[in-house]
């Protein structure tokens, strides 16, 4: 492969459009292993890289960039190779993002097997997570910088996925320098927070997290929101709803990319039962006699109420990315716990997908503190485990909580 461009044919959403194999608004490739026609979508290899910030991108596996000898494509530069566990640099700028948001797609797309997927952040160093409601997650470190991305690949991404985070500078001029190149932007939960930010998509429908529907309709009021879809393309811009929505909206860009059959062979090892757009937001949102009591636990009340405890979550060599992120997410997001990484030698490990997961600690024999390990290595199942321990643990009331606050409609089972 030469890394040449090939035809690019652009692939609009209409106003009621879904992502499907028959029709799907996704663009295409820029990049394919060998020279196609333009057919509407190529179902070729392909390179995604997420962004801290950090972000991630996809495209076609080109030169200088290798699998990680596991099967699947999570890729890096092969003059960077993968860093060794405990080798993380000296971190900037990474100032994090939001855990579930940045791992669930890096997970999924990786295990499709089908593209390329590169973790990127500003600066050198461990990335730093958070919780969906602002607690401190796990570090990892990444797989390059945007500086060396873009040396590499200067032509750009085809697809770049941006978690929720902040919104520094440098991150928002390197967004539109790619999107300027041609990617499709992938906004995860309020991630598009930043995409609306950087003034190129006023015009475009678009969704988040139910929670900003307001603030973000009068700071953004040039974007059409949408809601009651749990992801929206339009043109080179795809946006997703709360958290849990990354698992759907991965699903379909690999069926884009890849076609039904790869999708559904894909979304039967997540555990997924479809992957449609059909959502209702209005049922997230606080009413009385039904979701209020549930959100108010895990917004207000379980704090007032109780000092909180630590949750060990187990991490291992192997480990699935998103399982271990919707795991630790769910248990902070009770705001009965904290949870924390630990593994059993206090020791850097590497993930499925070969992301470096910096443990918080090491955790020491016949310690008191209540372990999680997740009893399922496919993410769906594992978000459901969660549930159910919190549900075992801190009642039925806060385990809704957090599936409200993840906007996951699949819970209670």
């Amino acid at each position: 492969m030469t890394g040449q461009r090939h035809c690019r044919q652009q692939v609009v959403a209409e106003e009621s459009a879904d992502i499907s194999s028959a029709a799907s608004p996704w663009p295409p490739l820029r990049f394919t292993r060998y020279p196609l026609r333009c057919l509407g979508r190529v179902h070729d290899p392909c390179r995604v890289c997420r962004a801290g910030g950090a972000v991630c991108t996809a495209g076609a596996r080109r030169p200088g960039y290798r699998c990680n000898g596991t099967g699947d494509a999570a890729a890096l530069p092969c003059s960077q190779g993968a860093r060794p566990p405990g080798d993380c640099g000296g971190g900037k700028n990474n100032a994090g993002v939001e855990v579930s948001d940045f791992l669930v797609p890096f997970a999924i797309l990786s295990r499709a097997g089908t593209m390329d997927v590169v973790a990127v952040t500003l600066d050198e160093g461990p990335l730093a997570t958070f919780t969906d409601l602002g607690s401190p997650g796990f570090k990892i470190a990444t797989d390059t910088t945007v500086a060396q991305f873009d040396a590499a690949q200067p032509e750009g991404a085809d697809y770049v996925i941006v978690a929720a985070q902040a919104a520094e500078p440098r991150l928002l001029a390197w967004l539109k320098q790619q999107s300027a190149h041609g990617a499709t932007i992938v906004t995860i939960c309020n991630g598009a927070l930043i995409a609306a930010q950087m003034g190129v998509f006023d015009g475009r429908r678009a969704t988040a997290h139910w929670s900003t529907s307001a603030s973000r309709a009068e700071t953004f009021p040039a974007i059409r929101w949408t809601p009651n879809r749990r992801y929206v393309a339009d043109g080179t811009w795809i946006s997703t709803a709360g958290v849990s929505a990354a698992i759907p909206a991965s699903i379909a860009l690999v069926e884009a990319i890849s076609g039904q059959a790869k999708a559904q062979e894909l979304a039967s090892t997540l555990g997924a039962k479809d992957w449609s757009p059909q959502h209702d937001s209005d049922a997230f949102r606080p009413r009385l006699g039904t979701t209020a009591w549930p959100l108010a636990q895990v917004l207000y009340t379980n704090r007032w109420l109780h000092s909180g405890e630590q949750i060990d979550v187990l991490g291992a060599p192997g480990m699935d990315e998103a399982t271990l992120a919707l795991t630790v997410d769910a248990y902070s997001t009770t705001a009965r716990s904290r949870a924390s990484v630990v593994s059993t030698t206090g020791a850097s490990f590497i993930t499925r997908h070969g992301l470096v997961i910096v443990p918080d600690r090491q955790r020491e024999r016949g310690s008191t503190v209540p372990l999680v390990a997740p009893a399922d290595p496919m993410p769906v199942p594992a978000l459901n485990g969660a549930l159910d321990g919190i549900m075992q643990r801190y009642g039925r009331a806060t385990a809704k909580g957090v599936a409200l606050a993840f906007e996951y409609p699949d819970y209670p089972r």
